[in-house]
């Protein structure tokens, strides 16, 4: 009896999340364009669900800066502001910098082994062309070295900044030569940590950041 009350509420609780995880990715695709007015009627219509899930996702990407509304009036998908991009970045590169420092005594040789296989997938969804299995890539690289920091504070932190990043950069990365560079200084991040050189680790960390802003400010 007790798991048949308790399977709707499991059923809810997925349904929240695969609608906010949908609409979310959407807008980090540009599927739904910055400034796309957003109405729940028609997006229930469209994912075949009712309003609630819609308004309860819309509210957690509001929360995300992914979202603007005005009561009883209009919801909207936020633009992209570039002007913030080094605000964004700068902060990421420092939080990074502190996540490796602070994961550097677990890099085992089969860590550096993950990452190097880690940096191989990335290589290989470029050749692909998907530009969100790219950008999934390339967070799975640096998401593997912010989990060995053992900070879910940190991670929090991180997860939220990159969400408002990713969509800058799958707005306005396009060329191959600038995600070529990506892949090669993951490469000098692992060949750091590998020589057990702390201070080239973190240094490349912070250029590998420093240089995907200066990428991006040159393509918009």
């Amino acid at each position: 009896m007790n798991n048949q009350k308790k399977e709707p509420v499991l059923k809810r609780t997925i349904m929240r999340d695969e609608v906010y995880h949908t609409l979310r990715n959407w807008i980090i695709t540009g599927k739904l364009m910055p400034e796309t007015k957003l109405k729940d009627k028609e997006l229930s219509e469209t994912l075949g669900i009712s309003r609630t899930p819609i308004r309860e996702a819309l509210l957690r990407l509001e929360d995300d800066g992914l979202v603007i509304t005005k009561a009883n009036r209009w919801t909207l998908v936020a633009p992209i502001e570039l002007k913030e991009a080094e605000n964004f970045y700068s902060i990421v590169w420092t939080l990074e910098k502190l996540a490796l420092q602070k994961s550097l005594p677990h890099m085992t040789p089969a860590v550096i082994q993950e990452l190097k296989q880690l940096n191989e997938n990335l290589l290989q969804t470029m050749k692909d062309g998907d530009k969100m299995a790219i950008l999934e890539a390339d967070n799975a690289f640096h998401h593997h070295i912010i989990l060995l920091a053992d900070n879910p504070e940190l991670h929090k932190l991180l997860v939220s900044l990159k969400v408002k990043i990713q969509r800058m950069e799958i707005r306005y990365f396009s060329e191959d030569d600038a995600l070529t560079r990506s892949y090669n200084e993951h490469a000098d991040i692992i060949s750091a940590i590998e020589k057990q050189d702390a201070a080239a680790a973190l240094e490349a960390i912070e250029a590998n950041w420093k240089n995907s802003l200066k990428r991006l400010q040159e393509m918009s």
